[in-house]
């Protein structure tokens, strides 16, 4: 953690870490958001914490994973309260940089950067956009995944046949269908 940390900074972001429990980064995930990195910088009067190095953000099964990571928290409303410091809930997660989404251990999506919305529950990847669910892969350019629902949206650069900037995906039968043909 930088020196340049006053304990009060600290206690607020501690405070305000404490009031993400309610937000879920993934389906079936519960708990405190837990995040980890190499080193932390705290902005104690805007309600951000900035995660620099192999930075990890895990709640239950889900983990976010980049290069950096930024928790943006509400600020508290009342007068003074931006300037004492006073956090609230999680608003949310930026990822920048080699982004890995784990919702399970078959499903995880890699790409460039990645947002994690507290409210809407959403987290939306993009840049060079990977899903893996197994075997089966899909490709774009953005996804938007409900973290509640698990029902997602993957966007290509390009629209029209044989486009190369289209969404793909590839498919595996399982092998209980195939058992099941045979």
């Amino acid at each position: 953690m930088k020196s340049n940390v006053a304990p009060m900074a600290l206690a607020a972001l501690l405070a305000a870490a404490g009031a993400a429990r309610a937000q879920q980064l993934g389906p079936n995930a519960d708990g405190p958001i837990d995040i980890t990195a190499d080193e932390l910088e705290v902005q104690n009067k805007a309600c951000i914490s900035i995660w620099r190095g192999r930075a990890e953000a895990l709640q239950g099964d889900a983990r976010v994973r980049a290069d950096v990571l930024k928790a943006v928290f509400e600020t508290k409303g009342g007068s003074g309260a931006a300037s004492t410091g006073a956090c609230g809930d999680l608003i949310r997660i930026e990822a920048q940089g080699s982004v890995y989404y784990v919702t399970t251990k078959d499903q995880r999506v890699h790409g460039d950067n990645a947002v994690y919305e507290a409210g809407s529950e959403t987290v939306t990847v993009t840049g060079d956009v990977v899903a893996l669910q197994g075997q089966n892969v899909l490709r774009g350019s953005r996804m938007v995944f409900n973290t509640q629902t698990g029902e997602g949206r993957m966007v290509g650069t390009a629209t029209g046949k044989n486009a190369a900037g289209r969404p793909r995906g590839v498919f595996y039968p399982s092998k209980k269908q195939d058992d099941a043909a045979k």
